[in-house]
């Protein structure tokens, strides 16, 4: 126990600004106060946490759940949550700390203090600090009393952002709804991965849109940039190719009129995408790309490469400029579409990452859900530094009549 900082209040504080909430993480904020207070001016410290619906009010009783704890717990032993909870509450209901010295001689009797966690007229819960020793001083407890403001006070930028999160989250799940159905003559198989960490939306998107003649365009999108915004400028992108491929265009001529569209319209972030026109009957693809990383294709024993693309600028330079290639498809071969997230790592060329993908040997007749599933588990994708967005399609074979 560290009760000699505590005679300096103005190092405290500003060891208490400098240590608790370096993240947005409640439960770290916790651990973080209740390692500041053993530092400086008690033996043993607990955190005990509201429910995040629990109304400001604390005459309704309710329930404190024990998060975290440090220093010596066999100090804590009998101050549990539930011990403790008469005097929690009327912490909480006073607003200010509550002091307790059991009996015993001055020199080891165990103090205890009960401060709440208010910040910003909310109530999050209270901070139990437990020694054995003298009384605690005026200034000991008005530091104690800062910290756990503080402490309150990240506790609700950290429930903040939470909810932030979630609402984006949701919104990002609306706006990368499901694709559109493919022919029945297409098996098909997608996921998309928010990286973890950092910004959780983001500008990846995939696509079906059902054509005549059994045909199916398959689509593979990348807004550049992270955030609300790019999430926004993804589903107007998504919009206009839904409108333009009902048209039945050539694919390359699809990615010339979405350019010159989002060119003109002048508020939109630049996109790479990738355009495969799957056609069953016959067992042909036609794809084109505007900047976007070729796809894969893994034969029907397993083994895969990339093909070879014309690449075209990303849509909303207005340079256009794109053109098709065609290539057979048998029933076998299963066509793999991705964003960058996929494939690249972090001061590697971009050329290594593709041939790591190109390289993979899966398992021989494999479903385009097992294809897909083993891809992702042997390239690592749950711990991606971007967004991974990624489609599989093979040719369904007919039913033998």
């Amino acid at each position: 126990m560290g009760v000699e900082h505590a005679a300096d209040p103005q190092h405290g504080l500003q060891d208490a600004v400098e240590s608790i909430g370096t993240t947005l993480d409640g439960r770290t904020t916790c651990e973080e106060l209740a390692a500041y207070v053993c530092t400086r001016v008690c033996d043993a410290a607990a955190v005990d946490l509201l429910p995040e619906d629990a109304p400001s009010a604390t005459a309704c009783s309710p329930a404190l759940t024990r998060v975290v704890s440090a220093g010596r717990a066999g100090l804590l032993t009998t101050w549990s949550a539930n011990d403790a909870r008469p005097l929690s509450l009327r912490a909480l209901a006073e607003g200010h700390p509550v002091i307790l010295a059991p009996g015993g001689s001055s020199s080891v009797a165990r103090r205890v203090m009960i401060v709440p966690l208010l910040g910003r007229g909310r109530s999050y819960g209270v901070l139990l600090v437990v020694r054995q020793g003298p009384p605690f001083s005026e200034r000991e407890a008005a530091l104690v009393f800062f910290a756990a403001r503080l402490a309150a006070v990240h506790l609700g930028h950290a429930r903040y952002h939470s909810a932030v999160r979630g609402t984006v989250f949701r919104l990002q799940r609306a706006l990368l709804a499901e694709p559109g159905r493919p022919h029945p003559n297409l098996d098909l198989a997608t996921r998309y991965l928010p990286a973890g960490g950092g910004t959780l939306v983001g500008g990846d998107w995939f696509e079906t849109v059902r054509l005549h003649f059994g045909r199916t365009l398959l689509v593979m999108g990348d807004v550049m940039g992270h955030g609300l915004d790019a999430a926004v400028d993804m589903n107007a992108y998504r919009s206009m190719l839904r409108y333009m491929a009902s048209t039945d265009l050539p694919p390359h001529r699809v990615l010339r009129r979405l350019d010159a569209a989002v060119y003109e319209e002048g508020t939109r972030r630049p996109a790479t995408c990738l355009l495969v026109q799957v056609d069953p009957a016959r067992g042909t693809a036609s794809l084109t790309s505007a900047g976007h990383l070729p796809p894969a294709l893994f034969a029907g024993d397993g083994t895969g490469r990339l093909l070879d693309v014309p690449t075209g600028p990303p849509l909303g330079t207005g340079v256009g400029g794109y053109e098709p290639t065609t290539r057979p498809l048998t029933l076998q071969d299963t066509l793999l579409l991705f964003t960058d997230g996929l494939v690249e790592r972090r001061e590697e060329d971009i050329d290594v990452s593709l041939a790591r993908l190109a390289g993979l040997r899966v398992r021989p007749g494999a479903g385009v859900e097992e294809l897909l599933a083993d891809v992702l588990d042997r390239l690592d994708a749950g711990h991606a530094e971007d967004d991974v967005a990624i489609l599989a399609a093979r040719i369904r074979r007919r039913p033998e009549v």
